[in-house]
């Protein structure tokens, strides 16, 4: 149907493939800041191994790909206010990433498309606000508590087992067991977060007339999201690396692999039920968990604070830009 290929379309898809590229290199650390400074892995082992578990990840499921393309807005959108939700989205990350701030690029392409569809018609009418309830705020909120109250009570569970074995027994059997808790966070990234890019996609090529409503994820949509996240996770973010695998809190192998774990499980669950959840968000309250198990004070709070509040302007912050640009865009 190539009667509706049109410029803005593939625009687009390349702005989605764009930030489906600077989502990886940007949440990189969620999957890999805890290994690389418990020194279980080299950041170039990590890297590879996050880059390849991503790809993965991002070809197994579709249900977060769906509510984003048919979940969050009703019937269709023009290709320019979904470029304004993607600009807005990919300024955001890059702004965060520059100043080292762990933040969601899920909500920030969420926040931007819903700024972009309430000043495309001018109400509030076009967003399915129990779509918007349900499968982005309630989950913006549970997912981080579950994190770090999951990653509070295993640490916890594993200090009480292992309390009889020396810190180097402990140290030795756990640098093992993180390269699969660390394994396992990398494909829950890539299970959940290229599923924005994919659902983006999705929603331009239906409201084009290139896919009918009720068509699944195309193949090559697929393949596209987890190759550019790939590719980006491949880059690596330093600098967000630092903040949550060295600033926040010091971490040993096991606590590594505590956090690593409590946060995929979350983020699993999340992605059974279609709910794109913020990988950031979970693992730093994750970790936030594991240190509080150990001494409530070994956790940089004032660190955690700012990123608390990268959270709560997300949604706001790009919906603003999302409707600035859409307005933009309007008069041309």
């Amino acid at each position: 149907m190539t009667e509706g290929i049109t410029l803005t379309l593939i625009a687009v898809v390349v702005l989605a493939l764009c930030f489906d590229f600077i989502n990886g290199f940007h949440d990189t650390a969620n999957s890999i800041a805890t290994s690389v400074s418990t020194r279980v892995l080299t950041p170039r082992q990590a890297i590879l191994m996050a880059a390849v578990l991503n790809f993965t990840g991002a070809l197994v499921s579709e249900k977060v790909a769906k509510t984003i393309s048919k979940g969050l807005v009703y019937g269709s959108l023009e290709q320019y206010v979904i470029i304004a939700a993607l600009i807005s989205a990919i300024i955001w990350d890059l702004l965060t990433w520059y100043i080292g701030i762990p933040s969601s690029s899920s909500h920030a392409l969420i926040g931007g498309l819903i700024g972009a569809a309430i000043a495309y018609t001018g109400t509030f009418g076009k967003i399915m606000w129990d779509g918007v309830l349900n499968k982005v705020v309630i989950p913006l909120i549970t997912s981080p508590i579950a994190g770090f109250l999951v990653g509070y009570i295993a640490m916890s569970l594993l200090f009480e087992l292992l309390r009889p074995l020396t810190q180097k027994v402990v140290n030795k059997y756990f640098s093992k067991l993180q390269i699969f808790s660390a394994a396992l966070m990398a494909f829950s990234h890539g299970n959940n977060d290229a599923q924005k890019s994919m659902g983006i996609i999705t929603l331009a090529l239906i409201s084009s007339g290139f896919l009918r409503n009720d068509a699944g994820i195309p193949l090559w949509v697929k393949i596209a999201c987890a190759l550019a996240m790939a590719f980006g996770t491949s880059i690596g973010g330093w600098k967000i690396i630092k903040t949550m695998g060295v600033n926040m809190i010091r971490l040993q192998p096991i606590g590594g692999f505590a956090a690593e774990t409590a946060a995929a499980a979350v983020i699993e669950t999340a992605t059974q039920i279609g709910a794109p959840v913020s990988t950031t968000h979970v693992i730093s309250s994750a970790i936030m968990g594991v240190g509080a198990s150990k001494m409530f004070s070994a956790v940089k709070w004032a660190l955690a604070r700012n990123i608390v509040w990268a959270w709560v302007f997300t949604i706001p912050s790009t919906a603003l830009m999302g409707a600035i640009f859409t307005l933009l865009f309007k008069l041309f």
